[in-house]
């Protein structure tokens, strides 16, 4: 059977231009958007509505909530970060900014955030910084001011100021407009319903009294 070079080449040709046209799928804000069939009409907008551009102000495009820090959680840190209330301006622009404190001997402990990459630079004091990728090897650094480190999108990392004497201030950015956090020991021995207890004991190797006591310390 002869093959016809010249159409085969025009077909892939066609095909690629095909695909080059298609617009990919927008990347989801929520952990998930449940299809509404019974109601099809009904429009949830993947982000916020925009006002009529006529309106729109410099002050839209600024913002003061990064400006003081806010109070620390059980891991003595604080995350503050922008959104469409305090910063209109960065809706649809796939970003958010973050304003990071941790205390003397603070951790921000291992999470992800399963819709974004994250650039992190600090200002000031100092941080031990990593992430695992999913072959299971660690990447750390340990960083000064104006240094700054980069996490990949979706992989579990942390952030820890070693220093003893003070505190540690960073900031960064994430591409998304909502890239979710999720921190590991949160999700998996605090969650609602709890994870079953057999399922903890033989995923992280521990007793019932483990994951008993790691409960009641991780709830507060």
């Amino acid at each position: 059977m002869e093959i016809n070079y010249v159409l085969l080449l025009q077909l892939l040709v066609g095909l690629s231009s095909f695909i080059g046209f298609g617009k990919p799928d927008p990347e989801p804000l929520h952990d998930y958007c449940v299809a509404d069939t019974k109601n099809p009409h009904k429009f949830f907008s993947n982000g916020v509505p925009c006002i009529n551009p006529d309106h729109t102000l410099a002050s839209h495009f600024a913002t003061s909530a990064l400006s003081q820090p806010g109070n620390m959680n059980q891991f003595n840190f604080n995350v503050t970060l922008t959104n469409t209330n305090n910063l209109p301006g960065l809706n649809t622009f796939g970003l958010v900014m973050a304003r990071i404190d941790i205390a003397v001997n603070g951790l921000v402990p291992p999470h992800s955030h399963p819709r974004a990459s994250e650039v992190t630079i600090l200002l000031e004091g100092s941080l031990l910084v990593g992430f695992v990728d999913t072959s299971n090897r660690l990447y750390t650094q340990r960083l000064r001011p104006g240094d700054c480190f980069v996490f990949p999108k979706g992989l579990i990392h942390f952030l820890y100021n070693t220093d003893l004497v003070k505190p540690a201030l960073a900031v960064s950015g994430l591409s998304s407009q909502n890239p979710g956090a999720q921190i590991s020991s949160l999700a998996a021995f605090t969650s609602n319903p709890a994870m079953p207890d057999e399922i903890l004991k033989k995923g992280f190797k521990v007793t019932g009294q483990d994951v008993t006591r790691i409960r009641r310390n991780l709830e507060g």
